[in-house]
């Protein structure tokens, strides 16, 4: 048995002798994973619900390559959010074809698990303060920062004090395109999606295009040959796993699940089979949240 399948064993063993609560009576109203067993309902939360379910609902992104992007003629999914939520599933004991992938966008992440639309959001959905006083997240799976995407036979720009002057993309009204302006004396050219940032890149209609590290891998595994990722972090985003607020059962079994994927291998796996294919190697697994 693995640790994070002992760990769902002992969690539902804690749980059916536990008492009622507030998750009890929502899962039976509106259950995302529609197939969970009359018997489930003896367990709470998430966790309990997910219990002989037959499908695993995930919030994630559709239009982030390398990170969760769906292929348009296919339909099919890939990323570092798709693996991780794979794992995840696996440790629940539901094949990764019984995962309904939800869209989400940043907007309705919160919504979504408040009305359990989904039963997990796996976005790249950075851990922050305030959505902990709505909903929990578990990691982080994952560590970024704000980082920059240049042509690949660019060597003018290394870092951010290389922006000066330098026409830099990302997506209007973002926090990205403000910092490099105002903090690196950058000239904002601001676009609608990072598709269009990146194709301005290629073009030389712009010097350099910014946001998170995560979403500049996945377009540099895209295009090896014509873009890469250049430079040291220069903020932090801590990606996690977001669920129901204060279900800490399930809390503690991703914790346990995302452990045991550092230990085995399985995270770094993921990474090289996704952003890894930008030309990077894995990162340092991140030191994880002792609580959601």
């Amino acid at each position: 048995m693995t640790t994070s399948a002992a760990a769902l064993v002992l969690a539902l063993s804690l749980t059916a002798c536990g008492g009622d609560d507030d998750d009890d009576n929502a899962s039976q109203d509106n259950t995302p994973s529609g197939g969970a067993s009359a018997s489930a309902s003896a367990v709470s939360g998430t966790l309990g619900r997910l219990q002989g379910a037959d499908k695993l609902v995930v919030g994630v992104k559709f239009d982030q390559p390398g990170v969760g992007e769906k292929d348009p003629a296919t339909g099919k999914l890939s990323g570092f959010d798709i693996e991780i939520a794979k794992i995840i599933a696996k440790a629940l004991g539901i094949d990764s074809g019984d995962i309904e992938f939800k869209e989400t966008v940043s907007a309705n992440r919160e919504p979504f698990i408040k009305a359990r639309t989904v039963d997990l959001v796996i976005a790249s959905y950075s851990i922050t303060e305030e959505r902990r006083k709505v909903v929990s997240q578990a990691g982080p799976y994952y560590e970024t920062g704000q980082q920059l995407l240049v042509r690949s036979d660019d060597s003018s720009i290394n870092g951010p004090d290389d922006l000066t002057g330098k026409k830099v993309c990302s997506v209007s009204g973002s926090t990205s395109i403000k910092t490099v302006e105002e903090k690196y004396g950058a000239a904002p050219a601001p676009f609608a999606t990072y598709t269009e940032c990146v194709q301005q890149l290629v073009n030389k209609s712009v010097d350099a295009v910014t946001t998170d590290g995560a979403i500049l891998l996945g377009y540099a595994a895209k295009q090896p040959d014509k873009v890469k990722v250049v430079g040291d972090p220069f903020s932090q985003e801590r990606y996690g796993i977001g669920f129901a607020f204060g279900d800490t059962q399930m809390c503690e079994f991703l914790i346990d699940t995302l452990q045991a994927a550092f230990d085995d291998g399985s995270w770094a796996q993921a990474f090289a089979d996704t952003l890894g294919k930008s030309g990077v190697s894995a990162p340092p697994v991140p030191q994880l949240d002792d609580k959601c």
